[in-house]
């Protein structure tokens, strides 16, 4: 009896299922087509050499539609994406631009303005008024002149590719290591591919775990879970849901440097939930505090960060005074170095009781933005101590 092949019991299924909640299926060879792949051209890698890794003609009607003062010639974006690095500093570079933190220059105006690549109003609009385009493909093919690679399934949004899918068969011995190995092999062989994509998965239809390019340790490598164990219509439809996958690109990925090298991280399930839930009740005029129990090792410093970072972004908030209270020395100069390596501005440390009742004085400079101190500055006669006693009482 012949064994199913991958594509068959895994490959076909998700992108059903990627079908059911909005992605628009791009079958292979019109994919290629739109690409740029030369038709005339007989060998695969040859006509894959010289295609581009984006939907040029939807990425440039998009940026047309969101950015009207746009002028540039069609092509002309794809050529600076592809002037980026192919290294963790070029994904970094493309998820600002994702995150609409580009610019280009409006000769109109003679000044640069923001480039808008997605428009994260969707995360508010029912689907029949997307603004974005989601679409997905299969057997993406790539070859840089030396190695050549095909992932199973990509996501692209308004023609930008930002979403690898690696499938396995079940009934291969370490399913899921293999398809991470394989993600390691498209980083080390063609780096290009990984420059735009932002998320991988890889899954034998059981198993389903997560992670984001550019850092394939195992320990940041995540099982996705869902409340019914084995589905994988249920892990898809939760993990690609089109504003699902937003929110990931928008907020819950991260890059820092530690020990001078660049990092990237995704936040998991619990730290996603905590930073959604904390941001709620700070912003909730009738609830005054709230606990979130975290254990040893599952992120509490990039959950507290990015709380921080979404609250004093929050329209509602009017740029609000954030503390982070640490109760160890090493710890706080921990926060601080965390801090300064994911890049947050408006961070002021209160090293000194008086730098904290100076912080935080209403009638003095009222500082705006995040603070961090220990736990023992907020004493008596501290202004620091009335304004504990004033937002941090549990009643």
């Amino acid at each position: 009896m012949p064994v199913p092949g991958e594509h068959k019991t895994v490959q076909a299924r998700i992108l059903k299922y990627a079908q059911d909640i909005g992605w628009k299926f791009v079958p292979r060879v019109e994919a290629e087509g739109r690409r740029g792949f030369d038709p005339d051209v007989v060998a695969p890698e040859d006509r894959a050499r010289t295609a581009s890794l984006f939907f040029g003609d939807l990425l440039h009607a998009q940026v047309r539609a969101f950015n009207p003062k746009y002028k540039e010639a069609e092509g002309a974006l794809v050529g600076e994406f592809q002037r980026l690095n192919a290294s963790i500093a070029g994904n970094r570079d493309f998820l600002n631009h994702l995150r609409n933190q580009g610019k280009f220059f409006c000769a109109e105006e003679n000044r640069e303005l923001d480039l808008t690549l997605i428009d994260y109003g969707d995360l508010n609009r029912p689907r029949d008024q997307w603004r974005n385009v989601y679409e997905v493909t299969e057997e993406f093919y790539v070859h840089n002149g030396r190695h050549g690679t095909r992932e199973d399934i990509v996501f692209l949004i308004n023609g930008i590719p930002v979403l690898v899918i690696e499938c396995k068969n079940a009934s291969k011995d370490e399913a899921i290591a293999l398809g991470i190995d394989q993600i390691r092999r498209y980083h080390d062989q063609t780096p290009e591919v990984m420059t735009p994509e932002m998320i991988f998965t890889a899954t034998e239809a059981i198993g389903f775990s997560y992670g984001v390019t550019w850092n394939t340790v195992r320990r940041n490598i995540f099982n996705w879970k869902s409340e019914q164990v084995g589905n994988l219509e249920a892990k898809v439809e939760a993990f690609c849901d089109v504003q699902h996958v937003l929110r990931f690109l928008k907020d819950f990925i991260l890059f820092a440097e530690k020990e001078e090298e660049l990092q990237k991280f995704i936040l998991r399930q619990h730290q996603t939930a905590a930073v959604d839930k904390v941001v709620a009740r700070a912003l909730d005029p009738k609830r005054r505090c709230g606990l979130v129990w975290h254990t040893q090792g599952s992120g509490k410093t990039y959950t507290m960060i990015k709380a921080a970072e979404l609250l004093f972004k929050a329209n509602e908030a009017q740029k609000p005074t954030i503390l982070l209270m640490i109760d160890r020395n090493e710890l706080e100069d921990q926060m601080l170095k965390n801090l300064a390596s994911v890049g947050l501005a408006n961070v002021g440390h209160a090293d000194r009781i008086s730098m904290l009742n100076k912080l935080l004085d209403e009638k003095g400079q009222d500082y705006r933005g995040i603070v961090v101190t220990m736990i023992h500055k907020f004493r008596d006669n501290a202004c620091g101590s009335q304004f504990a006693k004033e937002y941090f009482r549990f009643d």
